[in-house]
């Protein structure tokens, strides 16, 4: 039995929103992690310090990639 399946368009126009809304998010939570650092002990201060390491990397990824699709928009 044959499936007729389409796949779905590409569509793009609203990725810059939603990656603007990621680093958005991104940053408020880094800053909630920061605040919780004060009421933390000690293994919980480096897991958040560990865990807003790898949320500076993704905010560069995000901005490159706002970079590459504004680009693409063009």
């Amino acid at each position: 039995m044959a499936f007729n399946r389409k796949s779905n368009p590409d569509d793009r126009s609203d990725n810059v929103e939603k990656l603007q809304s990621m680093i958005v998010h991104t940053i408020e939570n880094m800053e909630e992690a920061e605040h919780a650092m004060e009421f933390a002990s000690e293994d919980e201060r480096a897991n958040i310090a560990a865990k807003n390491e790898r949320r500076r990397n993704s905010l560069e990824a995000f901005r490159a990639e706002v970079k590459d699709e504004a680009k693409h928009n063009k």
